[in-house]
């Protein structure tokens, strides 16, 4: 057999690449011959008021009445996705985080060849949102049920190492109004349903949620109306101090709600990586030891990364979890911990406490 016929019968058993895997290829490529692709913060238009004075240590919340200090139930300890701690990105090192246990492909464990950096974070989180639209589940629950999911909390204390591993289960009303039980470390109590007059971000109702926009674009201009109260622009003409605001409830909306109808997880990732100053890296590992990206955000005011990292597979670019760090004054002691997010199952079932 000729070598001619061999290489054409090769190209017909191996499908062709998708256009992800395409984009992802040419990120490689520039980077082999050395152009970085850039998602550098963008500068400036000004300085003033608005989110480049503000300190990141509360939940969000939209009301009409008075406000809650919880975020879908939980207390202001997990809604805070707070700037003034460093501890996901510290001179280049990048906290792992746990794997979501989903019927997908898992990427293959090992490192990263060095060939294979840099990628960019606007090229990981389209291919990210590519990938969850071929396999998200279609859901469709009644307003009388709840959502169930179930997640493994893995907290280490950064000065003396020691690990600690929680099993939070939580039942969220799908229309709000029942009041839901909510888990937190380990902790749980009963969460009482919204007011009429109250709202939170991200949104507590199914109804809600499905009315957000599943184009990122139009996701990002919805988030930026919710969050600051702006008037309606272009995505061309977002203040530069309203950036960390969206990026705030873009992570707070995708890990604050695991469970989510179709469409608006891909858009949310997509929508994330239009912020300037997400960036990515790669070479980092999973707690399973799979191979991966981490997704982080550089806040061009206060100069410092966030706590949240997101880590997607770096062959299948699957979601595979979250980070962040917390600190808690307790007993008068100041003391740092890193966390790992793991959702290992979610399902709708019929009543407060029914489990899949």
């Amino acid at each position: 057999m000729d070598d001619m016929t061999l290489l054409r019968r090769m190209r017909a058993e191996i499908p062709r690449p998708d256009s992800q895997g395409l984009a992802a290829g040419r990120e490689r490529m520039l980077a082999g011959i050395g152009q970085r692709p850039d998602n550098a913060p963008a500068r400036s238009r000004g300085a003033g008021g608005g989110v480049g004075g503000r300190k990141r240590d509360a939940g969000a919340a939209v009301s009409t009445g008075p406000l809650r200090p919880r975020l879908l139930g939980r207390p202001v300890v997990r809604a805070v996705l707070a700037t003034a701690v460093v501890a996901a990105v510290v001179g280049g090192a990048v906290a792992v985080v746990g794997a979501i246990r989903e019927e997908r492909p898992a990427a293959a464990p090992g490192p990263v060849s060095p060939r294979l950096r840099p990628v960019s974070a606007a090229t990981v989180l389209k291919a990210a949102a590519a990938t969850e639209r071929r396999h998200e589940k279609r859901l469709a629950p009644r307003d009388d049920q709840f959502i169930y999911t179930k997640e493994v909390v893995r907290e280490t204390e950064t000065t003396t190492g020691r690990t600690r591993t929680f099993v939070d289960e939580n039942w969220r009303s799908v229309d709000g109004s029942q009041r839901g039980w909510t888990m937190e470390v380990g902790k749980g109590w009963w969460s009482q349903p919204l007011k009429p007059n109250e709202s939170i971000w991200p949104p507590a109702r199914w109804q809600e949620l499905k009315k957000l926009p599943t184009d990122p674009a139009g996701l990002v201009l919805t988030v930026r109306k919710q969050l600051t109260g702006g008037r309606p622009a272009p995505i061309a003409d977002i203040r530069a101090q309203d950036w960390p605001t969206i990026e705030f409830g873009l992570v707070g909306l995708l890990h604050r709600t695991p469970v989510m109808p179709p469409g608006l997880r891909a858009a949310a990732f997509e929508a994330l990586g239009m912020v300037p100053g997400v960036t990515a890296t790669t070479g980092v590992t999973d707690t399973e030891g799979r191979a991966g990206i981490a997704i982080a955000y550089q806040d061009p005011f206060h100069q410092l990364p966030t706590s949240d990292v997101l880590i997607f597979a770096d062959n299948t670019y699957d979601f595979l979890g979250y980070a962040d760090t917390r600190t808690s004054d307790s007993g008068g002691k100041r003391k740092t911990y890193k966390r790992t997010f793991t959702l290992e199952s979610h399902a709708i079932v019929d009543k407060v406490k029914q489990r899949p």
